[in-house]
């Protein structure tokens, strides 16, 4: 999965329906780039075409999730939130960084973490095991590169509080620029 020429840190397998990869971002030292590809019968590489994954589509599919099953999509953003306020943060060195890009471990932790929410397996774009090691990644992300950082945090929030369509869409598109 060549960006720009640019070989991935390390590239993820999900599912046999997704490839995650983690790329070394402009944004600071440790800065993490995360881009993907979906699984695409119709097209010839049977694979999309190579996406950034936003905030935005994060917050659909959990929309998606809410709708089907709410007490299961709000113990998965509770659990995420409190990843985000207890256990995420910044990196600050290689050792650091080579420990989290650890595939297995991550791999590992996604399918623990997608045993506890089975009504939504199948239910919306991603799966729960994507949706965590996406989750992990751009919450890291955002700490390494604003350790104050706030916007993934208000997503996930947003989302858990049921707040209006618009609200959310705000808080996922919001620009620093």
């Amino acid at each position: 999965m060549k960006v720009k020429g640019i070989d991935p840190l390390i590239t993820i397998e999900i599912n046999d329906t997704y490839l995650l990869g983690v790329y070394q971002g402009t944004l600071s030292e440790y800065d993490l780039l995360l881009r993907y590809r979906q699984r695409d019968r119709l097209s010839k590489s049977g694979w999309s075409r190579i996406r950034t994954p936003k905030h935005i589509h994060w917050a659909v599919d959990a929309i998606i999730k809410m709708n089907h099953n709410s007490e299961e999509t709000k113990k998965f953003l509770n659990f995420l939130i409190y990843q985000w306020d207890n256990h995420i943060k910044p990196l600050k060195s290689d050792a650091e960084r080579n420990a989290l890009l650890d595939v297995e471990q991550l791999l590992q932790e996604a399918n623990l973490e997608a045993k506890k929410y089975p009504s939504l397996a199948n239910k919306g774009e991603y799966s729960i095991k994507f949706l965590y090691l996406i989750a992990k990644l751009l919450m890291i992300q955002e700490k390494t590169n604003f350790s104050s950082a706030y916007m993934f945090r208000n997503l996930l929030k947003a989302l858990e509080e049921h707040k209006d369509i618009y609200k959310i869409v705000q808080v996922a598109t919001h620009n620093r620029r």
